[in-house]
């Protein structure tokens, strides 16, 4: 029998899983579907210029004023315009809904954040064991769960695109443009690209748009609001003026933990964007073609999964650092190898090889820098995540904004580079934590029960001086 917590967990990993089947699998397609001048990364961009917006101020100010479940529910509608964008492909439907979806994005996944701290804080206390344990662990749940929409999304688009009897097959002499070998500023007429029917596109449209729906009546009928009391009584208090609730994000940069923290986060933009945006464009649809674009970031999802729930329950026994030195040794050997791979037909197998490294690398710095956030900053969650998102997003907009203007041998240095300092100042963090241990957050029980020993106190004291 599984607890009230936990289950609550499973449905706002169910309700992400429906919901990213639909943008996960847009995202992937996006530099090879709308490739004409650069709109589908320029689109992305949109998005995650907008999430960095949306996280100055947003999070606390939904997640406070309507709580974690409805800020969830609002965001995921945002999501699903994307969709509707696509349906319709061109500047003011794709910028539109990228906006649309930016602004709920830093809401969405801070209340996500928010929600699974708080459940494992609370479960930690029923169980009376360590809350970053159990946190991790719920964070290592909903990424199982969450990671897997890669291959659902993906395989979707792959099935439908299948069907396309349109299929070019690409010169032997056009294949030197695939890869890091040349410079290669023209990728449409070079490469494999033969976008699908739009028929086959609205198809594709049409079911993301059902499963994305499916996501929102999976939160508002199961997920329980379990900061209901919180939300109201910060509506019902009048001290709590929109400015300070503005600042709360920035406030927070005061901290040097999260300075430092910053290297780490971007990163994970940088890595996921690179796997979405340039391998499945430079790697796989120039040499291959779009419709194997889902097969292979199929593979990134499962193996993304698997890895998520693994590490998460790994990480008690090795720690944080472990595996973060070894997601960094992994996303470093397969860039340097990247850059000296020729992508060709006759090596199939080896297309798939890299996504499966990089999902297990993405499911480390995904499941363990969000544990990170939650441990280190227990008392300002809301705020934390924000940056959280923020960051994060940065480091989307950088990679998507100079994806169309610099060569793909320059995005790989670009990567290792920001990899290194990643680390640095990641390790950094580690030793302050370990010199200066964040205080363990303190729940209603535990100062019940201080109040009990100190009543117990009072009462020895008492009768002693009777006596």
């Amino acid at each position: 029998m599984i607890s009230r917590n936990t289950k609550n967990v499973l449905v706002v990993s169910f309700g992400f899983l429906f919901l990213f089947t639909a943008y996960g699998g847009l995202q992937s397609l996006q530099s090879s579907l709308n490739a004409e001048e650069g709109m589908g990364v320029i689109s992305l961009s949109v998005i995650y210029g907008t999430i960095i917006l949306s996280s100055m101020f947003l999070p606390p100010i939904m997640i406070k004023n309507l709580g974690c479940k409805w800020t969830i529910f609002l965001c995921m509608a945002c999501y699903i315009s994307y969709s509707f964008g696509n349906l319709f492909p061109g500047w003011p439907s794709l910028i539109a809904t990228s906006a649309i979806l930016g602004l709920g994005g830093s809401p969405l996944w801070s209340a996500k954040c928010t929600y699974l701290t708080i459940s494992g804080n609370l479960q930690a206390e029923k169980d009376n064991k360590k809350g970053q344990d159990i946190i991790n662990q719920y964070f290592g749940m909903f990424f199982l769960i969450f990671q897997s929409s890669a291959v659902w999304g993906n395989l979707m688009s792959s099935l439908i695109f299948q069907q396309d009897t349109n299929i070019a097959e690409i010169p032997e002499e056009r294949m030197q443009f695939c890869g890091a070998a040349l410079c290669n500023e023209n990728f449409t007429t070079t490469g494999n690209f033969t976008r699908p029917k739009q028929d086959l596109v609205n198809i594709l449209m049409c079911c993301y748009i059902g499963v994305g729906v499916l996501a929102m009546l999976l939160v508002a009928i199961f997920l329980e609001n379990i900061d209901v009391k919180e939300a109201k009584e910060f509506r019902n208090n009048k001290d709590n003026h929109f400015f300070s609730t503005f600042l709360a994000t920035f406030k927070l940069l005061r901290d040097k933990r999260l300075i430092m923290l910053i290297p780490l986060t971007m990163y994970s933009g940088f890595e996921q964007s690179f796997l979405a945006g340039e391998y499945t464009k430079n790697y796989v649809t120039c040499a291959l073609g779009i419709h194997y674009v889902g097969f292979v970031m199929i593979c990134f999802g499962a193996v993304n999964s698997l890895s998520s729930y693994t590490f998460g329950k790994l990480a008690q026994y090795t720690g944080r650092i472990a595996l973060f030195c070894f997601a960094a040794v992994i996303n470093l050997s397969s860039a340097i190898a990247l850059l000296y791979w020729r992508p060709h037909l006759d090596q199939l197998a080896v297309f798939f090889v890299f996504p499966a490294l990089w999902g297990m690398a993405d499911a480390v710095w995904q499941t363990q820098t969000n544990a990170l956030y939650g441990i280190l900053f227990p008392q300002h969650k809301e705020a934390a995540f924000a940056n959280y998102r923020m960051w994060e997003s940065l480091g989307f907009v950088i990679a998507f904004a100079y994806s169309t203007y610099i060569c793909l041998s320059t995005k790989l240095y670009i990567l290792i580079s920001v990899l290194l300092l990643t680390m640095l100042t990641y390790l950094w963090v580690e030793y302050n934590e370990y010199k200066n241990p964040t205080p363990a957050v303190r729940h209603n029980k535990d100062v019940l029960d201080d109040m009990q020993l100190k009543d117990k106190e009072k009462t020895q004291i008492v009768s002693q001086t009777k006596l």
